[in-house]
């Protein structure tokens, strides 16, 4: 392997000391067709500047602790959440700022991998050392990262997602659709993997087996899948339909988000989305700066946050890359124009 450039543990100076899954096209996307105002909410209670030009892609690891961010400027980067000071630099060459376009955290916070469009590196988070180093078979939209860090679910332009050994190389099992596949996730207990595909498709896969368990179908592309923490439920995002929650079970329906039809006409997106622990509340954030919670029984708004613009005057805005559930009732967001927020 040849090893990725790394700076040393150290801190920078924050100016304001205050996920689809985040790619390029969805940021471009917010800034040439998402001007219009928020339809309100509370801002943050903390901001804290991450990055000076913007993000093209970010990750929060699932306690909000953790955050890996791709700055368009400077590369990837590891930081520390609850002291915002950045960590580790991670670039995929020496001397090159990577164009790091997604990110994940194994489970048990030991590993993370980046991944530029077609290549991708695991990186061990305690000591920030770059452990291996592959081309993946195609372009990479999404990527999830699993257990101990064996494995990486790709979503692939080539119309598929892969399971890929990232520690020895190799792609062990492939799951085809027939358009890009760009939104994956795992559930290491039921050994599932979920998939959305410019094909219109969700689909729910059974990895021991390799069979399709569920497929959901929309009327366009579907951008966005999660999982709820149990595995019980599957969130699914189509631009243009609808944005509902199923039974992984059976495949039927649990609720879809209440939105009004016009937002969907004009192409809202949902650009990050993750479960609470319990199964019970969905965090979301939209292409507009936008941030909700919500019941998944009754599938009502609890709460909801609109992050500032980092320059009042300009009509361009800001997706919301990543999410997270914090303790205490505190949620953590990141921003496609650099900045990592906290919620109350």
């Amino acid at each position: 392997m040849k090893q990725p450039f790394r700076f040393p543990y150290h801190t920078i100076s924050l100016r304001n000391t205050s996920k689809f899954n985040g790619r390029l096209p969805m940021v471009l996307a917010t800034i040439v067709f998402l001007i219009s105002a928020c339809s309100g909410g509370s801002p943050p209670s903390k901001s804290y500047e991450y990055a000076v030009q913007g993000l093209y892609s970010a990750e929060l690891s699932a306690n909000g602790e953790h955050a890996i961010v791709g700055s368009i400027n400077h590369g990837g980067s590891l930081w520390d959440v609850l002291t915002n000071e950045r960590r580790y630099n991670w670039n995929h060459k020496k001397g090159d700022f990577s164009k790091v376009i997604a990110s994940a955290f194994s489970p048990e916070l030991q590993y993370a991998v980046t991944a530029k469009p077609q290549t991708m590196v695991l990186w061990d988070i305690n000591s920030g050392q770059g452990l291996t180093y592959w081309k993946a078979p195609s372009q990479i939209l999404d990527i999830a990262l699993l257990s101990n860090g064996d494995f990486a679910l790709l979503g692939m332009t080539d119309h598929s997602a892969a399971l890929f050994d990232i520690k020895n190389g190799g792609v062990r099992q492939t799951f085809y659709h027939d358009g890009p596949v760009n939104s994956v996730a795992y559930h290491a207990d039921s050994n599932t993997i979920l998939t959305g595909s410019d094909d219109y498709s969700a689909r729910l896969w059974n990895v021991a087996t390799g069979e399709e368990l569920h497929r959901w179908t929309n009327t366009h592309e579907v951008q966005l899948v999660a999982f709820s923490d149990d595995g019980t439920k599957a969130f699914t995002m189509a631009k243009y339909h609808r944005a509902a929650i199923w039974n992984t079970d059976d495949g039927s329906l649990i609720n879809q988000l209440p939105l009004k039809a016009s937002a969907m006409r004009r192409g809202q997106l949902f650009t990050a989305a993750v479960f609470s622990n319990d199964s019970s509340y969905l965090l979301t954030g939209n292409g507009n700066r936008l941030i909700q919670l919500w019941d998944v029984e009754s599938m009502r708004e609890i709460k909801k946050w609109t992050t500032p613009r980092r320059n009042s005057a300009s009509p361009t805005s800001a997706s919301i890359l990543a999410l997270a559930f914090g303790t205490n009732e505190s949620y953590y967001a990141i921003t496609s124009d650099g900045f990592t927020h906290q919620l109350r």
